[in-house]
């Protein structure tokens, strides 16, 4: 990237973070958002989504350091030569899914996800989906703990841990994974074209309540929820050289 003449440090609440955000700014200075040429996100991958969510509609590229658990979206933790490694970054862009849930008050609520829309059923049962996919109804009812749609760069997170594919960054295709599927049994899901649109119906859902969740923003007791790609907003991160989200993904698939 360009030279980093103004950074702007945001840290997540956790007191390493915060501390990390007051060494940096004293050695390197620091910007409000608006002016930064770079943002560095310190925490953990959480923080890393929130960030990019918040600063979605500035110009400036988001660089990550660990001062969380995971770290996934991170880049290693290092005070010195930081200005040489925003520098030599690499940057990656991504784009996020759009979820519009409807209520079963009738409220629409419209939400971004860089990870990933997941459905969970929220009471003792067993959720009971309708999948559609570009308006054409593919499963009749899926019985179910919960259903997500993934992007490539969220394939690592929740999808992952429902046994969902990891998908290469780049590969155009989405990720739809059933979490502990009743009926039909064992249904590992299906791969997508980025541009498809899957809408999910929630049958029976006064007995079998569902909330839907993107990016940790929850919506409760929904009916429907439609999920697409949404092209026209790229998120920029930037990772140190030959550690960026290819890499990882596939060095993930060797651990």
């Amino acid at each position: 990237m360009p030279a980093a003449r103004n950074i702007s440090f945001l840290a997540s609440d956790a007191p390493v973070a915060e501390e990390a955000q007051r060494r940096l700014a004293d050695r390197y200075g620091h910007f409000p958002p608006e002016e930064a040429d770079v943002i560095v996100a310190l925490g953990g991958d959480g923080f890393m989504l929130s960030t990019l969510h918040g600063t979605q509609e500035l110009d400036a590229p988001v660089y990550g350091m660990n001062r969380g658990t995971v770290g996934f979206l991170m880049n290693e933790y290092a005070e010195d030569d930081l200005i040489e490694r925003l520098e030599s970054a690499e940057q990656e862009v991504i784009n996020p899914l759009r979820m519009r849930a409807e209520g079963v008050d009738g409220s629409i609520t419209e939400e971004l996800a860089i990870n990933e829309v997941s459905l969970l059923r929220a009471g003792p049962q067993a959720a009971k989906l309708r999948i559609w996919v570009d308006g054409r109804m593919r499963m009749d009812e899926l019985v179910c703990d919960g259903a997500l749609v993934s992007t490539p760069a969220g394939s690592t997170a929740y999808n992952y841990s429902a046994h969902g594919p990891i998908l290469p960054i780049g590969s155009d295709v989405l990720a739809l994974t059933a979490m502990a599927a009743f009926r039909p049994r064992r249904w590992r899901g299906a791969l997508l074209p980025k541009n498809a649109v899957v809408r999910f119906d929630v049958l029976d859902a006064k007995k079998r309540p569902v909330m839907a969740d993107a990016d940790s923003r929850s919506v409760k007791n929904v009916v429907s929820v439609e999920i697409s790609s949404e092209p026209e907003i790229g998120h920029k991160i930037l990772f140190d050289p030959g550690h960026g989200l290819e890499e990882r993904l596939l060095r993930e698939q060797f651990a």
